[in-house]
């Protein structure tokens, strides 16, 4: 027989916790008040102790208990350790299918050579897979097998397709009266003041077919010294008037004193396309323009697709209507540029492929846009039919003329600032060899 002791508060409490500890076979002896706690006698607290015990059957069934829950608890771990090894080898199973080269499905049909020749061939000039796969699955559509045989057949095709997802911003026209704004925005480095200074050029100075107008230049770029110096002094050289302004009451005087004008172009400052309080600071300035002046990006050729993505996303707030492309020049491979404005339906404006001022510079055409194209067999006097344009052609060239304008003088190539790079000198021009050139013809 088991006997036990219990101190509680009260008579309550003490049975509860004899039938918690001992369960309902625990029986009781004796009863009576008792000081709890305290020290050296002060401080304590009646209560009450309990003296009981359990009887042999009580015992019994207490003790069964407790081995039916070590039964349990035992049962329990070998399950435990029964599911760690089964995880165990399903893990295992798992890396080594993971490290088991994957097998194309078995009802994908097998790759014609000649598409994946041209997949490869695109893959080199870095365009998405997306995009790949889309020209593909055309390429299944309008070719028979026997007529993918014929590989020249097929680029050619693939060409004048990418061709037709080069979106082409319109050319800017003039209203007879008041003044077209224009503004370039875009992340640091691309090119923004040169491009500035290309387009002040072109308008400003004219050539044969177009018309001189009317310019001012207009930039927020008070930050960098060179910047401000370059804009200066390329504008001393046109003799355009420039100025600088830092707030948009500034910049909305400005435009209110140029009215008289044809064109005010608008510099503004590199930024971050993920500083985006500096970008809404820029943007709440260039508000002071109005509605009706018309936003550029200027994106480098250069850029990695997924940059490329996030500065046309960052920049969206600002409503540019296509896209100046600069740095052609120090990239043989667009692709990736074009995948993403194609996915992102967005008009290319400008080209923009050196230093010089303004010769660098050239309305945008998807025929100028393919010979950049590395690899690919390029029938230039096809495509120019095909897309009904000439590439290379002059940025002004489709514009419409303003009546104050004056006669038109010959075109003028302006002088670099001094630490810039100049165009080769007339006569020095070397053909560039097959590979490096984004401007070659191949028939």
């Amino acid at each position: 027989m088991q006997y036990f002791t219990i101190q509680a508060r009260s008579n309550r409490e003490a049975i509860d916790k004899m039938k918690i500890t001992y369960g309902e076979d625990a029986r009781i002896l004796t009863h009576r008040s008792v000081r709890l706690g305290g020290f050296l006698g002060l401080f304590s607290s009646e209560g009450v102790e309990v003296t009981g015990y359990l009887s042999e059957d009580g015992n019994r069934k207490r003790k069964a208990e407790v081995e039916e829950q070590k039964r349990a608890i035992l049962d329990g771990v070998k399950k435990e350790q029964t599911l760690q090894a089964l995880l165990q080898e399903i893990q295992g199973l798992r890396e080594s299918l993971d490290n088991r080269p994957a097998a194309p499905p078995a009802h994908a049909p097998e790759l014609h050579p000649s598409l994946r020749q041209l997949e490869e061939l695109m893959a080199s000039n870095e365009f998405a897979p997306d995009y790949i796969a889309g020209l593909r699955e055309r390429a299944r559509r309008e070719f028979s097998l026997e007529a993918l045989d014929n590989y020249p057949l097929l680029m050619n095709a693939a060409v004048g397709w990418i061709g037709e997802r080069i979106d082409i911003d319109p050319p800017l026209s003039f209203a007879a009266r008041g003044a077209k704004i224009l503004i370039v925005v875009g992340p640091t480095g691309v090119g923004k003041t040169t491009t500035i200074a290309k387009l002040a050029a072109i308008f400003g100075l004219g050539d044969g077919r177009t018309p001189a107008r009317r310019v001012r230049i207009i930039t927020i770029d008070n930050y960098r010294i060179a910047a401000k110096q370059q804009i200066e002094t390329y504008a001393e050289i046109m003799r355009i008037p420039v100025s600088l302004v830092e707030s948009a009451e500034d910049l909305r005087k400005n435009i209110a004193l140029y009215q008289d004008t044809d064109l005010i172009l608008v510099d503004t400052i590199g930024r971050s396309p993920r500083d985006l309080g500096k970008l809404a600071e820029m943007k709440e300035i260039l508000a002071a323009c109005g509605g009706q002046a018309s936003v550029y990006l200027a994106l480098s050729a250069t850029t990695k697709a997924s940059d490329t993505e996030e500065i046309l996303r960052q920049y969206a707030p600002f409503g540019y209507r296509a896209v100046i492309l600069t740095k052609l020049d120090e990239t043989m491979r667009i692709g990736n540029v074009l995948s993403c404005l194609a996915r992102q339906r967005t008009p290319i404006a400008y080209l923009c492929d050196g230093q010089g001022v303004p010769q660098d510079l050239e309305e945008a055409s998807p025929v100028r846009l393919l010979m950049n194209m590395e690899g690919f067999r390029i029938d230039r006097d096809a495509l120019e039919k095909r897309f009904n344009t000439v590439a290379g052609g002059n940025a002004a060239a489709s514009t419409s003329e303003s009546p104050s304008a004056g006669p038109n003088p010959p075109r003028t190539s302006v002088p670099n600032p001094p630490g810039t790079s100049a165009p080769n000198p007339p006569g020095t021009s070397a053909p560039n060899p097959p590979g490096t050139s984004a401007r070659r013809r191949v028939t």
